[in-house]
């Protein structure tokens, strides 16, 4: 089923039902230009949709990379098994299906069951608007084919050292800074929408003023914002004020754009800004991304350094601004910011589309 999109399946009516589909995870060779390429969870939830027995998504990474990670859009269980295999097998699979049909057995064992999770949260309350939170988050729990180095051990290493930086030198802020490790991220967001659906239930929503969500991120050289056009301009001096104090700092710094499946997805959602660090480290890192090779050994202790030390100066600037560069937006607003950001039909296929019918 070519990237395994919609418009593979709409091409090929009543292919998939009753079948094991194989799908590309990566966009197929000779896609359409300004093709969107969608998650594996919202490919696996196209092929729950037009009928699929089963589905095997192959990986885009060569030389024998194994991928994990979970292929539910809304954290339960699929109805379907959906695994993923290699780049060499799904190819070649891909080119004996050329030549005829065949027939295939997937079977999956599984154990699943509840279990008590904990997001870890410190809190430095604000010295004048200790009612107005800033966020910085980024998820704890990782996949057991390594170690979780790269995904998400450099976050979570970032926000544990930018607590104890802030406590180690005793930075105060106007506003309440929040540090907070979620869980269950790698799952569906378990932790952020338990966060924020506790948030809402207790009326407390409006004091998130800010979200930055350090996932990935390591060796930041800018940040951006989101895709709020309106912050870019306190981004660009705050990043001019981090390089004048150190030139390692390049500010690669704009709006940028909003994308999902991380913990600040349902801040976005519902309007709140969100922002994150542009990470500069090789690209043969992020090849391990999910996969039997993120391990310790991928990692460089200065990319922890300045991942660290950059994100603090910044977190202390937005703390004490006079003004926030970017507010809290109303439902019409946030419903266009996601339709602008071409957001929508991930979103919708994910359940997560909070305007039904529209």
């Amino acid at each position: 089923m070519g990237s395994g999109l919609e418009e593979d399946y709409l091409a090929n009516p009543g292919k998939a039902k009753g079948k094991i589909v194989l799908a590309s995870l990566w966009l197929s060779a000779g896609s359409k230009p300004g093709t969107q390429n969608l998650h594996r969870s919202e490919k696996t939830a196209l092929a729950i949709k037009y009928g699929a027995k089963g589905i095997m998504l192959f990986n885009g990474v060569k030389n024998g990379v194994l991928l994990t990670g979970t292929a539910s859009v809304t954290g339960k269980l699929n109805p379907i098994p959906a695994v993923c295999i290699t780049n060499e097998d799904g190819l070649r699979l891909r080119e004996m299906l050329k030549e005829k049909q065949y027939h295939a057995k997937l079977s999956m064992d599984n154990h699943s069951g509840p279990i008590k999770a904990r997001n870890v949260i410190a809190t430095l309350p604000g010295t004048k608007y200790p009612n107005e939170k800033i966020i910085v988050c980024g998820h704890l729990d990782s996949w057991d084919l390594a170690t979780g180095a790269t995904d998400n051990g450099l976050g979570s290493f970032a926000i544990v050292d930018m607590a104890r930086t802030f406590k180690k030198l005793n930075l105060k802020t106007e506003r309440t800074i929040e540090f907070v490790l979620f869980m269950g991220e790698e799952q569906g967001l378990l932790g952020s929408r338990a966060y924020v659906a506790d948030a809402i239930k207790k009326k407390s929503l409006d004091q998130v003023k800010y979200v930055f969500n350090f996932d990935m991120s390591a060796n930041a050289i800018g940040f951006t914002a989101g895709g709020r056009k309106e912050a870019e301009a306190f981004f660009k001096s705050t990043g001019e004020a981090i390089k004048a104090i150190d030139t390692v700092f390049q500010n690669k710094t704009s709006a940028g754009g909003a994308g999902l499946h991380s913990d600040h997805q349902p801040f976005m959602l519902q309007g709140i800004p969100t922002a994150t660090s542009v990470t500069n480290i090789p690209s043969e890192v992020f090849r391990c991304y999910h996969a039997d090779c993120d391990d310790i050994n991928l990692i460089n202790r200065s990319w922890m350094v300045d991942q660290v030390r950059f994100s603090t100066m910044f977190l202390y600037a937005i703390g004490n601004a006079a003004e926030l560069p970017a507010k809290r937006m109303d439902d019409a607003t946030t419903k266009q910011f996601l339709i602008d950001n071409k957001l929508k039909e991930a979103l919708q296929i994910a359940g997560d589309w909070r305007w039904k019918g529209e």
